[in-house]
């Protein structure tokens, strides 16, 4: 009797969707930041709980997922042509996300009559050989690779011990069912986790939105209004688009289907920290299949880099203004390439935003110290760009799931609140 009054009085609250909760925690961040100024960082615990939370999820997750994935397969010729379609279409949507950051540039103009100066010099590291890269991807030691989090090295590691698995028959039937139970433990942590989100996600924005004061973001204004319309048009332009003509796909179950994962990106700022989400709105919300979004989202959270190759188009074109340089079509040409392929041999390193601008900027000429004058403010971009890749994530993978026929439309198609 009591257990059914509990349930009447917060019946309401399970009721309303997660990613609506979510953007009320979001909506009240921003405005306990703008009341109580630096004061609000008292709320940042509650994001730092929900970070760490989220990061204990992430290796055991993409670890377990990953060898279902493959051991679900069965056939490795399936495992390389969701491979090859999956590279294809991050290559493809970065190259889209840098033009349209040029366009909006060159329409927009925000480096125009920006009287900032740039003083700082700003050392970038250098983007690594493919050689080392490709090196780098084979764990010497796959248990250090798990213990420091290291996503490509665990992915071969996982798509290695999935392979085998499937090639010795019968023997490999406990351990898959070991994995697959261990996997689904690890859904019902990850849905766990998330009813603390809109808590989480309100403590995180409140900090952010009471540290950074209008006299630091009027100046740089018309930048951080570029390049979010860039990331929304991208969103809603490209990515509703490849869903509704390569997938046949009503755009706006995609689009609803991702919110969750989206907010949370928002206002943590990390792909990879928002693996957990998103692996739990392809299944849950999308219908895809356990092996495809096993497979393909943490692929994508390493090397998906459009929200970064759209701001670096926003910022390279900012900057040029900004110092009055002026570019050729053959600069705009160098821009879009460089941006592309960095993107590849920058994937999943540490500052791998700063390797990208720094080398597309040393392309074109510009001072590589004027990247200080966005310093400041990265955190704000890093938040749409962050929306973008996740958002990026889950449509590759949700086009790659319709090709393979791993996509069930009744979850995909079912209305949500």
């Amino acid at each position: 009797m009591q257990e059914t009054a509990q349930q009447g009085k917060f019946g309401w609250w399970r009721r309303i969707a997660l990613w609506k909760k979510i953007l009320a925690g979001l909506a009240l961040g921003v405005l306990a930041g703008a009341l109580l100024g630096e004061t609000a960082s008292v709320f940042k615990p509650l994001g730092d709980i929900f970070i760490n939370a989220i990061m204990m999820l992430i290796v055991p997750l993409v670890f377990s997922t990953l060898v279902v994935g493959i051991t679900s397969m069965r056939d490795p010729q399936k495992m390389g042509r969701i491979g090859a379609r999956t590279i294809t279409l991050y290559l493809v949507t970065t190259a889209f996300a840098i033009s349209i950051g040029l366009a909006l540039s060159t329409l927009l103009q925000p480096g125009v009559g920006v009287g900032l100066s740039f003083d700082a010099e700003v050392s970038a590291n250098e983007a690594p050989s493919l050689m080392s890269i490709l090196i780098n991807l084979v764990p010497r030691n796959p248990i250090d690779a798990l213990a420091n989090g290291n996503i490509m090295q665990i992915i071969v590691f996982a798509i290695g011990l999935g392979i085998s698995l499937t090639l010795i028959g019968e023997k490999g039937e406990p351990v898959m069912k070991v994995f697959d139970s261990f996997a689904e433990a690890m859904y019902k942590l990850t849905g766990l986790v998330m009813a603390f989100a809109p808590f989480g996600v309100f403590g995180l924005i409140a900090h952010v939105s009471g540290q950074y004061g209008l006299e630091i973001l009027l100046p740089l204004a018309k930048l951080i209004g570029v390049v979010y319309l860039a990331s929304i048009l991208h969103v809603l332009v490209v990515y509703s688009g490849f869903i509704s003509l390569l997938g046949r796909l009503n755009p706006v179950r995609y689009l609803k289907g991702s919110l969750d994962a989206i907010v949370v990106a928002f206002s943590s700022a990390s792909s990879a920290g928002t693996l957990p989400v998103s692996i739990r709105c392809a299944q849950k919300n999308l219908g895809i299949s356990e092996g495809v979004s096993g497979f393909v989202l943490p692929v994508g959270a390493t090397i998906n880099m459009d929200g970064t190759a759209l701001y670096q188009g926003v910022v390279v074109l900012f900057i040029a203004q900004m110092t009055g340089t002026d570019l050729s079509m053959m600069d705009y040409g160098m821009i879009v390439a460089t941006g592309t392929l960095a993107s590849i041999g920058t994937a999943g390193v540490p500052g791998a935003g700063l390797i990208m601008l720094s080398i597309v900027m040393a392309q074109i000429g510009l001072p590589l110290e004027a990247i200080a004058v966005v310093a400041g403010i990265d955190r704000i971009l890093d938040m749409a760009r962050t929306s973008v890749n996740v958002a990026g994530d889950l449509m590759v993978t949700t086009l790659v799931g319709k090709s393979e026929g791993e996509l069930n439309e009744e979850i995909y198609n079912t209305s949500r609140p």
